[in-house]
């Protein structure tokens, strides 16, 4: 039952935000000819459609090259292509290898990865390649979920797999790797090796765990975080009322920040400053402090 579960991606009936998928800071992947989980979790997040898949990698370099030949006056007219167009991330989610006892039985890669490359990196990816077990065959592997605009870390998951769950029902109930992939680029050679089979599995019960674990989140999360602060920018006074009558609170210099409530009233805005006095303000002499 563990396989047959395993073996289809999840999805949601609502999203839960943009998304960026980060590469984990030490590339265990490539002692095993394996390419980047990164594409493994991105291929999972499209077809799972609980997230919009925000690119912060080469798809950004590419935008930001048409950004530049925008700037140059190189492209044709109308082509809309400038500031204020790209999609906020609201969450990045990292792929990576549960740290253990490298040394702990069976013919852990771990031990032999560290003594090869020795130092404090050699030591840190052979404890993370430690978790893929060339014998036996097995894969520990963790999925997080950081919140870009608090930088908290809303969710975290594991995912186990082993040898066994591959060939589980063979001949009728076993994993369908190319109905799985569906022929997805950059995944091959997760496909077609075992040990490669053996971490995608794991990766995909991390992730059906982690979206059962953020069913819950807004799916407005822009809306549900701290608002941006702002700067004053002309001199301004912060009143005790919307109204600016009742007196007021104090006088406001350029350059103060001041943290909005979300309470407005036309152009006045309910805002904190920085020692916790609170008041109204005349939003149009602020600006977003970026």
């Amino acid at each position: 039952m563990r396989a047959q579960k395993m073996q289809e991606i999840p999805t949601c009936s609502r999203n839960l935000g943009s998304i960026t998928v980060l590469d984990p800071e030490y590339a265990w992947w490539r002692e095993w000819e394996l390419a980047s989980p990164e594409a493994l979790i991105k291929l999972y997040v499209t077809r799972s459609r609980c997230f919009t898949l925000v690119d912060r990698g080469r798809g950004l370099n590419a935008a930001m090259a048409e950004r530049g030949l925008a700037a140059d006056g190189q492209l044709r007219n109308r082509s809309n292509i400038g500031r204020g167009q790209m999609r906020a991330a609201d969450y990045a989610i990292t792929p990576d290898m549960i740290s253990r006892n490298s040394n702990a039985g069976g013919t852990n890669i771990g031990g032999i990865v560290s003594g090869l490359l020795g130092g404090r990196g050699g030591s840190a990816v052979g404890a993370l390649a430690g978790n893929l077990n060339l014998r036996r065959k097995t894969a520990d592997v963790m999925l997080t979920v950081t919140d870009l605009r608090s930088s908290e870390q809303v969710a975290m998951s594991e995912g186990h797999a082993k040898k066994t769950d591959i060939g589980f029902g063979a001949g009728g109930g076993g994993i369908s790797f190319s109905s799985l992939f569906g022929g997805a680029a950059g995944v091959s050679s997760y496909a077609n090796t075992e040990i490669g089979q053996v971490v995608a599995l794991a990766y995909l019960e991390a992730y059906t765990k982690l979206v059962e674990e953020l069913g819950g989140l807004s799916d407005n999360p822009a809306a549900s975080n701290a608002h941006q602060a702002l700067v004053v920018q002309r001199p301004a006074t912060m009143y005790k009322n919307a109204n600016r009558r009742g007196g007021t609170v104090r006088s406001l210099s350029v350059g103060m920040q001041l943290f909005p409530t979300g309470v407005k009233n036309g152009q006045m805005w309910e805002v904190e400053d920085e020692l916790g006095n609170t008041g109204w303000v005349d939003s149009t002499l602020t600006g977003l402090d970026r």
